[in-house]
């Protein structure tokens, strides 16, 4: 027998007798706490010289299933292991000393709490360790089974003692419990019978995975796979730096922890197949959020436009509204506002728009009503009032709120807000984009996890316009309910109308007479007793009979009565179901619809809304009104829907007429009655029929100011507005402008002198030489309107009317003029030297050029004319300098006075 096959047969035949009666541990996972290999003992005495007897020996046994075995930092069962170590150990080393077997004596037990075990160090006297070391276990685990087994954490015995071949290993590191142990082999390998008949004491083996080719000077390993993690942490704490002789040389076995997946190997599987894991996880992906998420979306949508989750539209609310802050405050400027700019006459341009659309939302939707005007012609309160005299839901997008979103996520969750999209992941985006730019440098191409801003919008309106959809179908249900239940009233009102008319005539039989007093002849009250017919009622006198006459004739005329109405009921009636499918169709507002600023991302954002809006349209989910400051965004929706033309609204400002009528009967619904003089209409003129300003006018004019008085006012503080906005606070604030103070004082000068200027004109002089983007920066802040003929910019005005005053007003400030014109005279003047010292150079090189073409006659005569065009030139821009140094002299005494 070789000396390899004698070494495992001695150590296996320790445990050969024994069979393993344990189920697996079940764990939690969790970090554990490891004592180190110079641990102090629990209970120490002091260790002996082992070298004083030659016949004392040291060995070491490993007690499994103490303590619950940790399988990773998360497992809380460690602390149950800490709370109840002292008392587990003590029980142990009870048990343990009970035991005299070859001198035994117990010298430390050492926890080993990650792998749930304990180490126990113990002395005997032996002169054959082997067979002394084998007597000692037998008698152990006797003693120790006939006396209630190992102690355990959870009180059920089920732990075994074992003989520790090896060298005991008591490390700390995060290296957790696994039921595959790799064995690393210092020295020739071991086969897999000798791995078996070594190994499968400790539990069943379910397989032995060979060495595989390993770099040079790395050790070969092979892993065994256990069937329970109590096998695998006994192995790996007996066999450690076990020495195993072979026939060519000794081995030492290094054992460890094989984890069941491989690090890194999910990671390494999706990198190796990105064509199967993607589409796998995009399917699993799309189906919970079409199954779980869209579902809850739709109905918040639907929830939105229906004011399920607005306190205000809760009876108990506007029941404590009404009886409290209603009762004891007067109505606002706002509610008053919005009564109507229509009243009796007042605004014909308005009663137009209203009408029309009006007449939009009385049909089915085949397009989009596209509602334009300028900013403060009332555009907002008019939907407001028609929307809240018709009943009808609504739901409003506010395209100004969500341009100023910093990014893409901001603007996705802005919308999703408005539309009540509920709940929205928007961070996730920023999560995809950095799991895309990752895979790149994996895969080598983007993972398709992100989406882009159109397709977020997209997949954010799509459950919008199904919210509305569904909104639209309870809204139909609900009005189908109320009409059934009028028309069982009715009918309930015609047989009690019938049963009253029988029992004036006593022909009234209640049947439930019968159940009382039973039926027939024999019956006192019973039938027989009232007549059934008309002609078995009792003859009545002659006066009865000529006053149930009129009453029959009365009861005619009423029946007729009753008849008509029931007739109109019906028509009515049939009328309602005609329009409640109309009626109950929701609203789409988009608001402020304008291209002007924003960037790149707005321009996505109105492509989409304007695609989404013309399906809405198309497929009747909704009405869809578009409000826009400017006639030329129609173009945008138009493209979208091409087949169809769109019913444009128009809200212009009032001709004076119109305005001033509104004027009046705003004050005269309001308990003012004036008679304006000429002067006070000329001064109402001034504001030129905007709804702002004219509203503005009658609040003040109410507040106990006059005309004159309060159109003072609106336009001291349009010049306050205007000095800000136009040309900023101070230096750095005009430098965060799209356009120069010397651009807008030019153009203030000139619109203060006459209402409109040329386009062209202006955009050819100083200061814009021909940039076009002041201009527009200027109309985007409604500074100035720029009018068109033929699609092509014609003519500049005023922003609004009342800016012709305020730029006048402006201009009459003598220090803000004289500090504004030196500012751009300063630009001139440095212009025009410029002009100057580049003639200056030009003419010194003609100078030169003239000294070396003497002799040419030709040559000499076209250096005299560029040289009397540049004399000219240079000529003209000295005396514009000169000119205007004069001009800002003056100026200059103009400041010094103000500051005096």
């Amino acid at each position: 027998m070789s000396a390899t096959a004698r070494t495992l047969r001695n150590i296996t035949a320790s445990s050969s007798r024994t069979l393993l009666r344990r189920s697996p541990s079940i764990a939690l996972v969790r970090h554990c706490r490891h004592f180190a290999e110079d641990a102090a003992a629990t209970t120490v005495p002091a260790e002996e010289d082992v070298q004083s007897v030659l016949e004392t020996k040291v060995g070491w046994l490993w007690v499994d299933s103490v303590f619950p075995i940790s399988l990773g930092r998360l497992d809380l069962r460690r602390y149950v292991g800490y709370a109840r170590e002292d008392t587990l150990l003590e029980r142990l080393r009870a048990l343990l000393v009970k035991v005299n077997t070859h001198g035994l004596e117990i010298v430390s037990l050492e926890s080993h709490i990650k792998d749930g075990g304990v180490f126990v160090k113990f002395r005997y006297s032996a002169a054959d360790p082997e067979s002394a070391q084998q007597a000692i276990l037998d008698d152990l685990r006797k003693y120790v089974h006939s006396h209630g087994g190992v102690p355990s954490w959870f009180g059920l015995p089920q732990g075994e003692l074992w003989l520790v071949r090896g060298t005991p290993w008591r490390e700390d590191m995060n290296r957790f419990v696994s039921s595959i142990v790799r064995v690393s082999f210092e020295g020739p390998d071991l086969s897999d019978e000798a791995l078996y008949r070594l190994l499968r004491p400790y539990g069943r083996i379910l397989d032995i995975t060979p060495p595989s080719p390993v770099p040079a000077g790395t050790m070969r390993s092979a892993q065994i796979s256990f069937r329970h993690l109590r096998s695998a942490t006994s192995a790996r704490n007996t066999i450690h730096s076990l020495n195993i002789p072979t026939s060519s040389a000794s081995t030492v076995l290094r054992t460890s922890y094989a984890q069941p997946i491989a690090a890194h190997a999910v990671r390494d599987y999706i990198a190796s197949h990105p064509r199967i894991f993607l589409p796998v996880l995009f399917f699993l992906l799309g189906t919970v959020t079409y199954a779980i998420f869209d579902p809850i979306r739709v109905f918040m949508v639907e929830g939105k436009v229906n004011d399920w989750f607005d306190y205000r539209q809760y009876k108990v609310y506007q029941w404590l509204r009404a009886n409290t802050l209603d009762y004891l405050s007067s109505p606002s400027a706002e509610s008053e506002a919005q009564l109507g700019l229509a009243a009796q006459g007042g605004w014909k341009e308005r009663r137009e728009a209203e009408e029309a659309l009006e007449k939009y939302l009385a049909d089915f939707p085949t397009t989009l009503a596209f509602m334009h005007g300028p900013q403060g012609s009332g555009k907002t309160q008019l939907l407001s009032r028609l929307l809240k005299d018709s009943g009808r839901k609504a739901i409003v997008i506010d395209i100004a709120q969500l341009s100023k979103a910093s990014s893409d996520t901001a603007l996705v969750a802005g919308l999703a807000n408005q539309t009540g999209y509920w709940p929205v992941f928007s961070f996730l985006n920023s999560v995809n984009n950095v799991i895309d730019m990752a895979s790149v440098g994996i895969i080598g191409q983007k993972a398709g996890l992100s989406s882009s801003l159109t397709d977020q919008l997209k997949d954010i309106l799509d459950v919008v316009a199904r919210g509305l959809s569904r909104g639209n179908a309870s809204q139909h249900a609900r009005r189908e309910k109320a009409v059934k239940q009028a028309e069982r009233d009715a009918e309930k009102l015609k047989e009690e109308e019938v049963i009253r008319e029988r029992i004036k005539k006593g022909l009234w039989h209640d049947g439930r007479i019968d159940a009382v007093c039973g039926n027939g002849v024999m019956s006192e009250l019973g039938v027989g007793v009232e007549p059934f017919k008309d002609f078995e009622a009792d003859p009545l006198p002659t006066v009865a009979l000529e006053s149930q006459a009129e009453g029959e004739r009365r009861d005619i005329r009423e029946k007729g009565e009753a008849s008509n109405a029931g007739r109109d009921f019906t028509q009515k009636q049939k009328r309602s179901e005609d329009t409640q499918t109309v009626d109950t169709l929701p609203v789409v507002i988009i608001k402020n619809f304008e291209s002007k600023g924003g960037g790149a991302r707005k321009e996505e954002l109105l492509n989409v809304l304007a695609s989404w809006a013309a399906s809405l349209a198309e497929n009747q989910i909704a009405h869809v009104v578009v409000v826009s400051d400017n006639r030329e965004n129609v173009k945008r929706l138009a493209k979208a829907l091409p087949s169809k033309p769109l019913n444009q609204i128009s809200l212009s400002d009032a001709d004076n007429a119109s305005a001033l009528s509104f004027v009046k009967q705003k004050l005269h619904d309001s308990g003012v009655d004036v008679q304006f003089n000429r002067d006070q209409i000329s001064y109402i003129e001034r504001l030129g029929g905007r709804a702002s300003d004219l509203e503005s006018l009658v609040h003040k004019v109410r507040s106990g100011m006059s005309v004159e008085e309060a159109v003072d006012d609106i336009v001291i503080r349009g010049v306050s507005e205007l000095r800000k906005n136009a040309f900023g606070d101070d230096v750095e604030d005009a430098k965060n402008l799209a356009w120069t103070r010397e651009q807008a004082w030019i153009l203030v000068k000139q619109l203060a002198k006459q209402p409109e200027v040329s386009y062209h004109e202006v955009l050819m002089d100083f200061p814009f030489k021909g940039d076009e983007t002041p201009l527009r920066s200027m109309e985007h802040a409604e500074l100035i309107t720029i009018g068109t003929v033929n699609g092509r910019p014609s003519t500049i005005k005023p922003g609004k009317p009342v800016f012709r005053w305020v730029f006048e007003q402006l201009v009459k400030d003598p220090t803000f003029h004289a500090t504004q014109d030196i500012a751009f005279n300063q630009k001139i003047i440095a212009s025009s030297e410029a002009t100057v010292q580049a003639c200056e150079a030009e003419l010194l090189t003609l100078k030169d050029i003239d000294a070396g073409t003497a002799s040419w006659w030709g040559s000499k005569r076209a250096v005299e004319m560029r040289e009397n065009y540049l004399l000219k030139k240079m000529r003209a821009a000295e005396e514009k300098v000169e000119s205007l140094e004069r001009q800002n002299a003056q100026l200059k005494k103009v400041l010094v006075k103000a500051r005096q």
